[in-house]
């Protein structure tokens, strides 16, 4: 009887113990769970953010395309304005524009803001008295962000 008393306390110890680690191994498989969930939902954010910024390179090429458009713009005559060839190449302009804001690409605002160092960049300082001392007068080349990251700053004339 005492043999059989013994036993008994002794399967009973052993069931406490395998129900111990059975409680660690489900601890350590949960812990191990988390961390795969984690680590899932930082990559698919990793990989989002490496996407959001995928086109920067291609958008950064297409830059002086933007500029030639630009300058071509204000340098063509009044008269010239109303030709229908004219027309045609301002309207590619606007076309090309509409795509790399649907990239998420934004243009930098500039005459008559603040100057903000962080998405101007200063080329001349002129004296203007009837205008606020750090206001924008005249923008040089065309700024832009993307997702709101600066890619190029504007370059603008600002008031002494």
């Amino acid at each position: 009887m005492a043999d059989k008393k013994e036993k008994l306390k002794n399967l009973k110890k052993e069931l406490e113990e395998l129900k111990k680690q059975k409680e660690e191994y489900l601890a350590g498989w949960q812990r191990s769970q988390a961390d795969l969930s984690n680590y899932k939902k930082e990559e698919i954010a990793r990989i989002g953010e490496l996407l959001k910024y995928s086109t920067e390179e291609l958008i950064l090429k297409i830059f002086p395309i933007l500029d030639n458009f630009e300058t071509a713009e204000k340098a063509v005559s009044k008269d010239l304005k109303d030709n229908e060839h004219f027309k045609g190449v301002l309207q590619i302009k606007a076309q090309l524009k509409s795509l790399l804001k649907s990239l998420g690409l934004e243009e930098i605002k500039t005459v008559g803001e603040k100057f903000n160092p962080n998405f101007q960049e200063v080329v001349k300082e002129v004296e203007i008295k009837e205008k606020e001392s750090g206001t924008i007068t005249e923008e040089i080349q065309k700024g832009y962000t993307l997702h709101g990251k600066v890619l190029r700053p504007a370059k603008v004339k600002v008031v002494k």
